[in-house]
């Protein structure tokens, strides 16, 4: 059975406590977690087991890259996720220490951008890439941690052509059709139907595409996007993984109503998969 949950990161708690008392009032005792802050700020320290203990669940964690910048789609491209060598040691550092809490606390997936991924299959930086990857991968792979890739920097079509070169059977996909669309990068219906070999997990964001190419789309209340909501979610619904639904996470990352942006996505998701718990 599939699980709905909702990203710490979109609620911007304080703490744990604060985290653990919004998403209870919220009706989903669910989170899938940002853990750098667990490692590198006082007040999230033992957030794990101060969320387990209020009876909320962790279903997944997130590994923030370094250096990362938003500012523009140029930036992103050249900042996200493994694509910086400048930064490149820095996320190897963040990746064991992920890694170690993940297997501590005995999260069974972690999620991360990739980074943009060139197309072409004798791109140096996508070799390099996709090296960086692999590494990370067996970080994780050696704790018994599977590892899954944000959609959205890339066409569905390069992103399973990196999968099928990364060999690694522990890495996945975290698919948000909403990102296809802030990018451009493509159809989320259409791609996730051909990414659904590798789905882990699913963000539940909507957006509307940009009318300038080369600048952002932009993310609205789910349901008020072009994310086709109920065939997307029939989609996802048929795919199983290990016999086991694939679980939804909720994602605001703009807006100044996100409680109730995420209550509004939250009763769409209830009424168009009546079966999620």
């Amino acid at each position: 059975m599939s699980k709905l949950g909702v990203c710490s990161w979109s609620l911007r708690p304080l703490d744990a406590m604060d985290l653990a008392r919004r998403v209870i009032a919220l009706g989903i005792p669910r989170v899938q977690l940002a853990l750098i802050p667990c490692l590198d700020q006082p007040t999230w320290r033992g957030a794990i087991d101060v969320l387990r203990g209020e009876g909320v669940e962790v279903i997944s964690g997130m590994l923030a890259t370094a250096g990362e910048d938003y500012s523009t789609l140029e930036s992103i491209a050249q900042t996200g996720g493994v694509r910086s060598d400048l930064r490149w040691g820095e996320n190897l550092d963040r990746a064991f220490r992920v890694a170690d809490l993940a297997e501590r606390t005995g999260l069974p997936l972690v999620t991360l951008h990739g980074g943009f991924l060139p197309h072409a299959s004798d791109d140096p930086v996508r070799r390099t890439m996709l090296d960086r990857l692999r590494t990370i991968a067996d970080i994780f792979g050696q704790r018994g941690i599977g590892i899954a890739l944000e959609t959205g920097q890339e066409s569905a079509a390069t992103l399973a052509q990196a999968l099928h070169e990364l060999d690694r059977p522990s890495v996945g996909v975290n698919f948000d059709p909403a990102n296809m669309i802030l990018y451009g990068m493509g159809d989320p219906l259409e791609a996730v139907e051909s990414l659904a070999p590798w789905l882990r997990q699913v963000h539940i964001k909507d957006a509307i595409a940009t009318k300038n190419p080369g600048t952002w789309g932009t993310e609205v209340p789910v349901g008020e996007g072009s994310v086709p909501w109920a065939s997307f979610l029939a989609s996802v619904n048929r795919i199983r993984i290990g016999g086991e639904g694939i679980n939804l996470i909720i994602e605001r990352e703009s807006g100044a109503c996100r409680d109730e942006d995420i209550v509004l996505a939250r009763d769409l998701v209830r009424k168009l998969v009546p079966t999620i718990d």
